[in-house]
């Protein structure tokens, strides 16, 4: 099982072994062979592709006050263990999302309208503070993303199996269940390793050292600046003075937390397009 897989201590995630050779070959980064390759053609830095565009899939219970996820199935509540030590089935894969134009969805202005405030993405964050990982250290984040397509293409590229993602490092998975269940998974990202996503973010020219409320703070508990020092994620609530932020974060203490962390832990910050 590649290191991506394997659960530590206060969200970690390391380069899988996997990866070493696509990094050096290509000269570039890799986040998804089906990801980048679309967003270079991309005029707009506004829609950033990050797989297929997610369906919102929680119960409405799941959301903060004013959200909603009309039709879509509840996720597994988080202290839920699976019947049997078999592996699991993988879910029926979410399709990509048809354009605006083919949908009649509103583009323009109308479309900067329906984008959410990052008070909304901050507000449904914390609705989730609490939620705890079961006896086999199973959050309902982990499953919602084996659910995805896009846990087929991180799986292609960083090895393992789609079962290793049930009990593995999941503060990414939740920021990524976060920004699916607002329908924003286009700005926010998807993704089950860290240092990928905050990579994406930079490559797509949102990537910063200003804590602004709803973007995406990326930490390294040694301090190092670099992407390759990443270890960890969540999503900022505040600025609370100069040297400190406060975070909603998954497994932070093997559950979701609010925590204040000093600056100097923060390698950098991603920022979605959230609407004024």
């Amino acid at each position: 099982m590649p290191r991506a897989h394997r659960k530590k201590s206060h969200g970690k995630h390391r380069r899988p072994r996997s990866l070493a050779v696509t990094w050096r070959t290509t000269g570039g980064v890799v986040v998804g062979a089906a990801v980048l390759g679309t967003a270079a053609a991309t005029a707009q830095a506004s829609v950033l592709p990050f797989g297929p565009a997610p369906v919102r899939s929680a119960a409405a219970a799941d959301l903060a006050p004013g959200l909603t996820a009309p039709g879509a199935p509840s996720s597994r509540p988080s202290g839920h263990k699976p019947a049997s030590a078999a592996p699991k089935a993988p879910k029926r894969e979410r399709s990509a999302r048809p354009s605006p134009r083919a949908t009649g969805e509103p583009s323009g202005e109308a479309a900067a309208k329906s984008r959410p405030t990052a008070a909304q993405a901050i507000r449904l964050a914390r609705s989730q503070v609490g939620i705890e990982e079961d006896g086999a250290g199973e959050t309902k984040f982990q499953e919602w993303y084996m659910s995805t397509s896009r846990a087929r293409e991180t799986l292609a590229r960083d090895g393992g199996s789609l079962d290793g993602y049930s009990d593995a490092n999941w503060c990414d998975m939740f920021v990524s269940w976060v920004g699916e269940q607002i329908g924003f998974g286009d700005q926010i990202g998807s993704d089950a390793w860290t240092i990928a996503h905050a990579r994406w973010f930079a490559e797509h020219g949102r990537w910063g050292t200003e804590p602004r409320p709803g973007a995406i703070v990326f930490y390294a508990w040694d301090g190092g600046k670099s992407f390759d020092d990443i270890q960890h994620v969540g999503m900022v609530v505040e600025e609370i003075d100069d040297g400190t932020i406060e975070a909603v974060e998954g497994n932070t203490d093997n559950a979701v937390r609010v925590k204040e962390r000093s600056k100097d832990s923060v390698v950098g910050y991603g920022y979605p397009d959230y609407r004024s």
